[in-house]
């Protein structure tokens, strides 16, 4: 009986303790929950004004192409559903002879297609994307309001996937440019668009990441990426920040299913303003170009190339006569800047050299054997082909050995179009071998070991020894018209 009494005063006490806390932490936690309610009312009173501000500029873009597919006699397509298409011309002439169906005339059909845009001036200039309307045959925009017209095409640049385009009027809703590059991680951002036809929808998110390049989705890559909802029909439309003004221009998602799976993928403001401005003047877009080709500097090419930090690209061709060439660039330099701008990886100095106008000057900063260099190069117009297949070396091969080499004589010179004297040719690869995992082929010229040009197998294994005590070689290697260095390992 005393034990029980016992008990049910610590249970007395316990209850007077929590009521002690619950008195003490009961107003604050009140006045603290409010607090995060006013918060959340503020942020949310952010993302409506931001909102209200871009909807009246952003449009919803219809695009219709007309498309031909021939008929066959028989009323079948010779396209997706031709029943015939897997079988070439002679295999079906052999079995049906002169019963094979003629062709007729084409049929026509018109397709249509519908994404976003958004305007940036009061007499109706459009920022949209370019696979939304590059090769189509008619343009409509439609206003918030309503308001229809037919929209002419400015001027389209598939390397960046910039378009723009122009409506006929004054007074139209502008969009407030931002500046993409003062953006930091974690902002908050909304996407404005048409998705799947829905007109004026709002998506809310934060910037993920910026500087994403390597997407594969234009030849230029500078993208910022956000987990606010992007989905077909938002092509075109804006990023904003809570300001209400415009960051980004939408333009890709990854996805498997090809809806919203949290990754998406806008172009910086920045970047678009200054192609726009090309377009507008001139209808196209003319980029600076150099004649070099770079890679990365990574620990293990820092290490060989005997560099003190990791910074930089370095040069592994120059093609002959170049702008490069004229100013004095040579392979094996190291850039680190350009016109005072760090180098952060090879496709932002690509990016760099190519928002520069042609015969503009660029001012490089280099290392070249330990000492600090710099130059100046005019730079030249970017050939189109050049810029859309987006030159830069093959991914770095792991470092190992695992090769044989050969003298490059005259045949093999020929029939690999590389020059006499310029370096070995790799003849075999061990099969299994971490080399021919990573791509390392016969029919690769090395043209130096640790900076010392080989001319022969001789050179070649004299260098490749000097190097072993250091357990690893920087090779310079060539592929058909690219180069790259290359650290590898050596095998024990």
């Amino acid at each position: 009986m005393i034990e029980h009494n016992v008990n049910r005063c610590g249970i007395a006490r316990g209850r007077v303790v929590w009521l002690l806390v619950i008195g003490l932490l009961g107003v604050p936690s009140l006045g603290w929950a409010q607090n995060r309610a006013e918060a959340a009312k503020e942020l949310s009173k952010a993302f409506s004004d931001a909102a209200k501000t871009a909807m009246p500029a952003v449009v919803s873009i219809k695009v219709e192409k007309t498309i031909s597919q021939p008929v066959t006699g028989l009323g079948g397509s010779s396209g997706f559903n031709d029943p015939f298409g897997q079988f070439p011309d002679d295999f079906l002439h052999r079995f049906f002879g002169d019963r094979l169906p003629q062709q007729r005339s084409p049929r026509k059909f018109r397709q249509e297609g519908q994404g976003s845009g958004f305007i940036i001036s009061e007499d109706g200039y459009i920022l949209t994307n370019n696979h939304v309307v590059g090769d189509v045959d008619k343009i409509t925009v439609v206003l918030k309001d309503e308001r229809t017209f037919t929209a002419k095409l400015i001027g389209t640049d598939p390397e960046s996937e910039v378009a723009l385009i122009k409506i006929e009027g004054d007074n139209f809703p502008v969009l407030p440019m931002g500046d993409s590059s003062k953006i930091e991680i974690g902002d908050w951002v909304i996407a404005v668009g048409n998705p799947f036809g829905l007109s004026e929808t709002v998506t809310v998110g934060v910037i993920s990441a910026v500087g994403r390049n390597n997407m594969h989705i234009a030849a230029y890559e500078d993208f910022i990426q956000t987990d606010a909802a992007i989905n077909p029909g938002n092509s075109g439309g804006p990023l904003i920040n809570l300001d209400g003004q415009v960051i980004g221009i939408n333009t890709a998602i990854v996805s498997e299913s090809g809806g919203y799976m949290g990754i998406g993928f806008a172009i910086p403001i920045n970047m678009a303003r200054t192609i726009q401005e090309q377009l507008k003047k001139n209808g196209k877009v003319s980029r600076g170009y150099m004649g070099l080709l770079a890679q990365d500097v990574d620990a293990d090419v820092a290490e060989g190339l005997g560099l003190k930090e990791a910074a930089g690209v370095v040069v592994a061709t120059v093609e002959k006569g170049s702008p490069a060439a004229k100013a004095g660039v040579k392979v094996q330099d190291v850039i680190l800047a350009i016109n005072d701008k760090k180098i952060k990886s090879y496709d932002a100095f690509r990016n760099e050299v190519a928002l520069l106008a042609p015969g503009s000057r660029a001012r490089l900063d280099i290392i070249r054997d330990g000492k600090s260099v710099e130059l100046t190069v005019k730079l030249g117009e970017r050939p189109p082909v050049a810029a859309a297949r987006k030159e830069q070396p093959a991914e770095e091969p792991e470092q190992v050995l695992g090769l044989e080499v050969q003298d490059l004589t005259q045949e093999l010179a020929t029939r690999f179009h590389y020059k006499l004297g310029e370096g070995v040719i790799v003849s075999a690869v061990a099969p299994g071998s971490p080399a021919a995992g990573k791509g390392i082929q016969p029919g690769d010229l090395i043209l130096s070991v640790n900076r010392q040009q080989v001319a022969s197998v001789d050179d070649f294994t004299t260098a490749v020894k000097q190097a072993g005590k250091h357990g690893k070689v920087l090779l310079l290697v060539k592929r058909g018209d690219l180069a790259m260095f290359v650290t590898v390992s050596l095998e024990e």
